[in-house]
């Protein structure tokens, strides 16, 4: 059912208020009150929240024929605006008194809205919007310290974008000359006809641009740059949110454009997914710099929930795998960067005998390290069981192997990071951010709770 109630787009209306009016806000008030901004965004992300869950009470439909309102759409909505708003409480001390603290608040509200209008388009045109609002700010934010290292990461992350954001615009031409339209229901009609390896030129092109917000193989090289160079609180926004948006997306093309068509698609994901996890895990074993050990952490998450994507079609747990998993890893991904905020130092050196200063400090990083892991009783543990049941029946067993295998290897890697916490040794002294601790803890109990009442949310889903 197609509608054009502009209410159906409440959630992001009011994100877009949001933002227009911390931008207008912002050219008035003075510095030392830059804070209502951050308050305005504050509001109008938490109603976002919550008419996002109120629509995800009403029968799937469509708005404008152009973004599908149903569970892909609700989750996006909701995962997306809460990471939002820990981001926002994770950059509250940092960004204190700066001299442009609105244009960030509004820069990440903007990316925010791109991120959840990527998951919901269901027309190619718009599809390419919502990536361009999605990135653009982002390149922004990523030098938004205007040093050295941020320009740096802000180049190569605008280079890439810009690069694969081209090919992508030429995957959309291809499939809409094959498919004599851009709506993904028109593609997935008008391509079943079309020669496969046209339509799978297409959708390589295609892929290029989502796999570069998703942060996987072979667009993943910005990502530990970014990481590294970027402020903190912004390298845990580009490794967390823009990837749901973009794996929504994957999925949606997945089974509504691209479902008959190309049919080695599928297991060009599933390669694809192999090689993302395993380079991800094998590069962050020599990391002695926190944020890049991350970065690559993030980039084997990628891999991880590009399996679902593979065996979309296949098998009806790929849908509820993916969602679980895309909001499990934001809570915990975004978690384990509160507690870098926090110490405010990306050496590992730093992080010895963190037990001692902030006990409460090293449980929640050790349960966001371990929940990247999989370890239960954290929510990516419920999404890698389900993920490893989507292998399994939509027939890719081979896929999950490799995915265990990884999860096996990746343990090492985040142990460097663990036992210093609890060593004789000190690290850095300086003062713990506050307001970052608070978030870790937030982040760490979204996990717990997730992962302990994980059989009740997809009943509910």
């Amino acid at each position: 059912m197609t509608r054009e109630n502009p209410a159906d787009l409440l959630p992001e209306l009011l994100v877009l208020g949001a933002a227009v009016s911390g931008l207008l806000a912002g050219s008035f008030l003075p510095r030392t009150r830059q804070w209502i901004v951050a308050a305005l965004c504050v509001a109008g992300l938490a109603g976002g929240i919550a008419a996002a869950a109120l629509a995800s009470r009403r029968g799937d439909t469509t708005a404008f024929d152009a973004l599908v309102l149903d569970p892909v759409t609700h989750v996006t909505r909701i995962v997306v605006l809460s990471a939002t708003l820990l981001v926002i409480a994770l950059a509250a001390a940092p960004m204190r008194g700066h001299r442009r603290e609105s244009e960030f608040y509004v820069l990440l509200l903007l990316s925010a809205l791109g991120t959840v209008v990527l998951g919901a388009a269901s027309d190619l045109l718009v599809l390419v919007a919502a990536y361009l609002l999605a990135s653009i700010p982002g390149y922004a934010l990523a030098g938004f310290g205007r040093d050295a290292s941020g320009t740096e990461a802000a180049l190569k992350y605008y280079l890439m974008g810009a690069f694969l954001g081209i090919l992508m615009l030429a995957g959309v031409t291809l499939l809409y000359g094959l498919g004599r339209g851009t709506s993904y229901g028109t593609l997935r009609a008008g391509l079943g006809p079309a020669p496969d390896a046209a339509v799978m030129v297409g959708a390589v092109l295609l892929l290029a641009g989502l796999l570069f917000k998703a942060g996987a193989v072979p667009a993943h090289f910005w990502v530990p740059d970014v990481t590294e160079g970027a402020p903190p609180a912004v390298a845990a926004f580009v490794t967390t949110v823009p990837k749901i948006g973009a794996f929504a997306a994957l999925y949606r093309l997945a089974v509504e454009a691209l479902a008959g068509s190309a049919p080695g698609r599928p297991l060009l994901i599933a390669v694809i997914a192999a090689a993302t996890m395993t380079l991800g895990n094998l590069a962050a074993f020599a990391q002695t710099n926190v944020r890049r050990l991350l970065a690559y952490s993030t980039i084997s998450q990628a891999g991880y929930l590009l399996l679902p994507v593979a065996v979309a079609g296949r098998t009806d747990l790929a849908r509820p795998a993916l969602l679980f998993y895309l909001a499990a890893y934001a809570v915990t991904n975004i978690g384990a960067f509160a507690a870098v905020v926090a110490v405010g130092r990306d050496d590992l050196a730093a992080y010895t005998g963190l037990a001692r200063r902030s006990p409460a400090l090293a449980v929640s990083l050790v349960i966001c390290l371990l929940g990247l892991v999989g370890t239960p009783p954290t929510a990516v543990f419920v999404g890698k069981l389900l993920m490893f049941g989507a292998a399994l029946d939509g027939r890719y067993a081979w896929l999950a192997v490799v995915a265990a295998i990884n999860t096996v290897a990746s343990v090492f890697y985040y142990l460097r990071w663990i036992v210093p916490l609890f060593s004789q040794g000190t690290g850095t002294e300086a003062p713990l951010d506050r307001s970052a601790q608070w978030t870790a803890y937030l982040a760490t109990g979204a996990s717990l709770a997730l992962g302990i009442g994980g059989g009740v949310v997809l009943t509910f889903g």
